[in-house]
């Protein structure tokens, strides 16, 4: 079952479909983020946006792909970052909810994406070429990014329920890159990795 899966998001109708959903997405993210972007300072611009910044990393990857080539540095951003505020937004929807919000189908709609760029990431894996300074250099982007977050509060805004407990959350957060980091040194990086042959 798992060759066939590999064989099916192998094939290249999928990475073009992924790619076709990846690069709306986002450009809506990055729009998602408009009212915070004009309140952030100009020097932390870059930090702002997490989710379309991961998955146009994931762009970079996916056309990589296309052209039959890798570029691990970018799998190696893109993985980290796509499973860490995957799970992230996750969270913080349904911790919403859980805090008394009433969550619209906007909340749904990012529950369901951000669960599916953090499964994108893990599907490719076996094609990845990262190698550990790679995962060296995301790990430094990604913790960093935290700093600015809980630190300078640069975070993506949250349900104002959960503003009360944003230090846990940052907590939480930084906890999150740590396993995020992990999981990709051990899918990620290692020998015998899978050839994308992009049937179809």
């Amino acid at each position: 079952m798992i060759t066939n899966l590999l064989r099916l998001f192998g094939q290249k109708w999928i990475i073009v479909l992924l790619l076709l959903i990846n690069i709306p997405g986002t450009i809506f993210g990055y729009d998602w983020y408009g009212s915070q972007l004009a309140q952030t300072p100009t020097h932390f611009l870059l930090f702002v946006p997490d989710s379309p910044t991961a998955s146009l990393f994931f762009v970079f990857v996916l056309v990589a792909f296309l052209i039959r080539r890798n570029w691990p540095l970018m799998e190696a951003l893109a993985a980290v970052t796509l499973i860490k505020y995957g799970i992230w937004a996750v969270v913080m929807n349904i911790a919403g909810g859980v805090a008394g919000d009433t969550l619209h189908w906007t909340n749904y709609m990012l529950i369901i994406s951000h669960a599916g760029m953090a499964l994108q990431a893990i599907l490719y894996a076996p094609y990845y070429r990262i190698k550990s300074w790679h995962i060296i250099v995301a790990a430094i982007w990604t913790l960093h990014n935290d700093f600015i977050d809980y630190v300078f509060m640069m975070h993506p805004w949250v349900s104002v329920r959960l503003v009360p407990d944003i230090n846990l959350i940052g907590y939480f957060t930084f906890w999150l890159s740590l396993f995020s980091i992990l999981i990709v040194y051990l899918i990620g990086v290692r020998k015998g990795r899978k050839v994308l042959e992009l049937e179809g």
